[in-house]
């Protein structure tokens, strides 16, 4: 059975941050992710999730002065120096945090230029920080309109291209099948460049129980897949977190 993390944006938001860890822990969650943990002081976050014996697993760019900004400048031509800044401080960041994996954002842009411009930032950033497990995300075109990365085969072109072994897939089911329809055809093309799993349910953001995607068949796919990494809940709970937590299996 996979190991999986609470995304502490989305869930226990009835607590503030830091107690969320023990909450999660408490719930059977083995490890955090935070999608922005810029407001709160690095050393108090390690120092909550040690607290709680959680790993952190991911944390997303830009870094420090997001708030509610732009979801990223990597893919935006003409902002190579904003991203690469941002990039550095959100390094500094993660040497305290330690997280398993930095997500880099692409930001809103759209054509080859973009692309080229991603591709370059992407190959300096994996360059900049070899011992850095860095994931791109697609993201849905309704949820966010103009994002530029909003294909997984594009994603895996960009990796392959790239060629760096420091870079990899993150593979939400929620966007998957919100672009494509059938989120496990996702996961059967791509899973060997994934790196990084978060699960949501469809077509509602909610828990992933029910609807469009069958979980329990997912979970025994990555079981039988050999997938390594962790799985991150990252959705919106119906009512309070722990209310909903019927889907985590327990080991």
């Amino acid at each position: 059975m996979p190991r999986f993390a609470a995304n502490l944006t989305m869930l226990f938001t009835e607590l503030p941050m830091l107690e969320r860890f023990a909450a999660a822990a408490a719930a059977g969650f083995q490890g955090v992710e935070i999608l922005f943990p810029y407001d709160l002081a690095a050393r108090d976050l390690s120092r909550a999730a040690i607290a709680a014996g959680l790993d952190f697993v991911l944390m997303n760019t830009p870094p420090p002065n997001w708030a509610g900004g732009p979801r990223g400048f990597a893919a935006e031509p003409g902002r190579e120096e904003r991203f690469r800044s941002d990039f550095d401080r959100a390094l500094r960041f993660a040497g305290v945090l330690r997280p398993r994996h930095i997500h880099i954002m692409a930001g809103y842009a759209q054509g080859p230029q973009a692309r080229d411009t991603f591709a370059r930032n992407l190959r300096w950033a994996a360059d900049r920080a070899p011992h850095v497990s860095l994931t791109i995300e697609p993201l849905n075109p309704v949820d966010q309109p103009g994002y530029f990365l909003a294909d997984f085969d594009l994603a895996a072109d960009l990796i392959a291209e790239t060629g760096v072994p420091n870079l990899g897939l993150q593979f939400d089911t929620y966007h998957a099948q919100r672009i494509t329809g059938d989120a496990m055809a996702v996961w059967r093309k791509h899973a060997g460049i994934v790196r990084h799993i978060q699960i949501a349910g469809a077509p509602g953001r909610h828990e992933p129980l029910g609807g469009m995607i069958d979980y329990p068949g997912f979970f025994a796919a990555l079981d039988h897949s050999g997938y390594k990494g962790w799985v991150s809940a990252e959705y919106d709970p119906a009512s309070l977190t722990a209310e909903g937590l019927g889907w985590l299996p327990r080991s």
